[in-house]
């Protein structure tokens, strides 16, 4: 049987190579939808004709797109792939270590297949769980994958949903859990023909992205818990991150909100399944409701990426206080969200204009925050797409390791920073249509001249240089600082997995404070029995020893009576011996 949703049609026709169009018929219940007695093989090409035209439209809920996102449909059947992973369990993400990876910048030939050879690399890194950059058909041949049309299709560049299903086995295999990037709250600006068949759209409501979904429309939110599901049912995902969930946009008097209805129906399937399924929000209201259980009013999401966190510890190791990192200037910012979670829990905001956020109550597990020193967005989104690497000396991208591994939150690294990758991570895209393409450069360079940034260092989105730069050198691994820098992070995540103080999920199980010094600040940071001193000032710093031992220092520390004194630029984690 096949069926779509089309409200707004008054004639659907499924079109197939060589056959007779089958006119489809309205079911009698009115909720738009169509249906007809058709059977699709796997590999089948498809799609529907709405109203008198003649023009094909791919199915909404396409699982393939050969030939991209304005031609037909490929049916594809997940059920025919042989899984290897029946013994899976799967893992929680409390205790665990996030990768965030771009699968057409992660290896030279950017596909799936060729990321599962890396997968020995995350694997002894100590990575639990792999998080990717969204996958669903985008027009195009690459793009950071946010500009998606057709949410149920895997990119046909990156090898399709077949190269999906091998991915995911594959990490099983290694022991690694896979986190899937979903975006709900928009739509790309090329191949979007949702509005041709139905209400999808939300009317006079745009994200900074584009029109936002309408999610008053029972089956726009169906579509969406459906494409969820799809995901961690039938390619074995482990979690979903959740883009941008402060814009989903629906009535004030709906009954249940899409992401409560979402996490409903994810429970559901963890159950069924017997293994943990996480979902993370990316959310910009620092508003604890995301993470606090459902029985207390929340929504139960098993955690939230951290903004808060990337500003204070980006401040502290560059000084740059521009723009939104304005705030985190403040002295007092990295021991608050060290043992608080968000700075900004009600306090004014200099760069919205007003108080923002809600603190995170005492009893919420520090894990249920996912806090990161580099992200996609916090690179990508800078003019030069500079990493820390192109800025920081090789002692502060240390001291950089050392904060992100013993961090009270789950800790995430974006892919090539464990080396300290010097390849920029710029915003890219593959438009074929030049006026898209030159709206989106001119906008780019717009937007960052107001903001005082020198356009002339805005690369050219559209520029398949700018794609082909952003991708890993990983030679670079196994040489000089590089090398050091990965040695580094391979010990902070084995000391994080051997030491219960670093994987404590208690808010304030450890005080936090911080000084100026000569050239800069140090910080004692406190983790219950184990404490990490920092020192970014430029003189030695003698910090109280008492009678713990050093556990990892990023540079040789050197007694002092009962003190330590630790060197400029390096961290020391300190702990009972």
């Amino acid at each position: 049987m096949i069926e779509v949703w089309a409200p707004r049609a008054e004639r659907v026709r499924l079109r197939r190579p060589g056959r007779a169009d089958l006119e489809l018929a309205r079911r009698a219940d009115g909720d738009g939808w169509w249906e007809g007695d058709a059977v699709l093989a796997d590999g089948d090409e498809y799609g529907f004709v709405l109203g008198d035209g003649d023009d094909l439209r791919p199915d909404p809920r396409s699982r393939r797109q050969p030939r991209g996102v304005h031609d037909a449909s490929a049916h594809h059947d997940p059920a025919a792939f042989a899984w290897t992973d029946r013994h899976w369990t799967g893992r929680q993400l409390a205790g665990g270590l996030i990768y965030e990876l771009h699968i057409g910048t992660f290896t030279p030939e950017g596909t799936l297949d060729s990321a599962i050879g890396r997968l020995g690399h995350l694997a002894d890194l100590g990575v639990t769980h792999i998080e990717l950059l969204p996958v669903n058909a985008f027009n195009g041949t690459h793009n950071w994958g946010y500009d998606g049309v057709l949410w149920y299709a895997v990119q046909e560049t990156y090898g399709g949903p077949a190269a999906y299903q091998r991915f995911v086995d594959a990490a099983h295999a290694a022991g690694l859990a896979v986190i899937q990037d979903v975006v709900y709250n928009h739509l790309g600006p090329s191949g979007n023909y949702l509005p041709g068949f139905g209400p999808y759209l939300r009317d006079g409501v745009e994200t900074t992205w584009g029109s936002s979904l309408d999610l008053d429309q029972r089956a726009v939110r169906d579509h969406i818990v459906g494409n969820a599901l799809m995901w961690l049912r039938d390619y074995h995902v482990d979690g979903l991150r959740l883009d941008a969930v402060h814009a989903l946009h629906e009535s004030q008097d709906s009954p249940v909100h899409i992401l409560r209805e979402i996490a409903q129906a994810v429970d559901a399937l963890s159950a069924h399944l017997g293994r943990p399924l996480s979902l993370i929000a990316e959310s910009d209201l620092n508003d604890p409701v995301m993470i606090l259980p459902r029985e207390a009013g929340g929504h139960g999401l098993a955690a939230q990426w951290s903004d808060d966190w990337h500003h204070a510890v980006h401040v502290a190791l560059t000084g740059e206080t521009d723009g939104y990192y304005a705030d985190f200037a403040d002295l007092g910012a990295l021991p608050k969200v060290w043992t608080g979670g968000f700075f900004h829990d009600g306090t004014w905001s200099s760069f919205r204009g007003r108080d923002h956020g809600a603190p995170i109550p005492a009893d919420v597990p520090t894990s249920r925050l996912v806090t990161f020193a580099q992200d996609h967005d916090q690179i990508g989104n800078r003019a030069a797409g500079d990493r820390l690497s192109a800025t920081l000396s090789a002692d502060r991208l240390a001291v950089a390791a050392v904060l992100t591994l013993t961090t009270p939150g789950t800790p995430m690294l974006f892919m090539g920073e464990e080396w300290g990758a010097s390849t920029p991570w710029q915003f890219f895209t593959s438009h074929p249509e030049p006026e898209l393409a030159a709206a989106t450069a001119n906008g780019r360079k717009a937007e960052f001249a107001a903001m005082g940034w020198d356009e002339s260092l805005v690369p050219d989105p559209n520029d398949p240089a700018t794609f082909a730069r952003s991708k890993l050198d990983w030679d670079e691994a196994s040489e000089g600082h590089h090398a050091r820098l990965l040695a580094l992070y391979r010990d902070l995540a084995r000391l994080r997995r051997e030491r219960p103080e670093l994987t404590d999920p208690a808010f304030g199980s450890g005080g936090a404070a911080s000084a100026e010094a000569i050239g800069g600040r140090v910080y004692e940071l406190d983790r219950g029995a184990a404490r990490v001193l920092v020192n970014l000032s430029a003189v030695p710093w003698e910090a109280p020893l008492g009678g713990a031992v050093v556990w990892l220092a990023t540079t040789d520390p050197q007694r002092h009576g009962g003190a330590l004194l630790v060197a400029p630029d390096s961290a020391v984690i300190v702990g009972p011996a």
